[in-house]
């Protein structure tokens, strides 16, 4: 079994997912005692989120490829960056080490594309829905990738970092984030992408008339089939 390097507290709750859902996959996939050999780094998201505000992704990057090295330092042998909006700096993560770094965009896209479906909505930061690391990701997998108007991605925006990441979980929040996956399967939509890793906490399959694609579980599971290999 190779270890993992899980980058993670961006933020904590959606880490502490990720760390169950490996562990529950290799459990699944070994069976017995077995758990995951993984080591995790875990950054202040208060330091994160000023980056995010002021724009210094140089010093975002920095500061999570400084990590990405300690990781390696102590034997992971595959990386997790365990937020959708920090692949923002997945290049630089990647030059400062010499282990592969799971994109979690490529999971998704490759979900999609399993799924037979070629047009989908992004839910997700205004980082990840606005600018073009993430869609773009997306697109070069031949992905079409929706997002929702401006008033609606204020809302999405604000329900992850003034409620989801603080763990809080709402009925009027998912109230509103039915409406706008409503809104987007009628612009097209044929599947949505929860794009941040928090917006599992909130919605699932019973909460959209479109098939869900949880980034959070997607990337975990996809850690655990490159830690284990195919013949696992």
């Amino acid at each position: 079994m190779r270890k993992i390097g899980l980058l993670g507290g961006m933020s904590w709750e959606s880490s502490a997912l990720y760390y169950a859902v490996i562990n529950e996959g290799v459990k699944d996939r070994l069976g017995g005692l077995h758990s995951a050999r993984c080591v995790l780094g875990s950054v202040d998201f208060a330091e994160v989120e000023e980056m995010q505000s002021t724009g210094d992704w140089e010093a975002a990057g920095a500061l999570l490829a400084a990590e990405a090295v300690a990781l390696e330092r102590a034997g992971a042998e595959l990386l997790v960056l365990c937020t959708n909006t920090m692949h923002k700096v997945a290049d630089a993560i990647e030059r400062a080490v010499g282990i592969p770094l799971i994109h979690l965009a490529d999971v998704t896209a490759q979900a999609v594309l399993a799924a037979g479906l070629g047009t989908v909505a992004l839910l997700g930061t205004r980082f990840t829905m606005e600018e073009a690391f993430y869609r773009d990701r997306l697109a070069g997998h031949g992905l079409q990738v929706l997002v929702p108007g401006t008033d609606d991605r204020s809302t999405v925006d604000r329900v992850i970092y003034e409620e989801l990441v603080l763990g809080e979980v709402r009925d009027a929040s998912r109230d509103a984030f039915r409406r706008i996956i409503d809104e987007l399967a009628s612009r097209g939509a044929e599947g949505v992408i929860l794009g941040c890793t928090e917006i599992e906490l909130l919605v699932g399959p019973a909460d959209s008339a479109l098939p869900t694609f949880p980034t959070t579980r997607l990337h975990a599971e996809a850690a655990v089939r490159e830690a284990l290999g195919p013949l696992a």
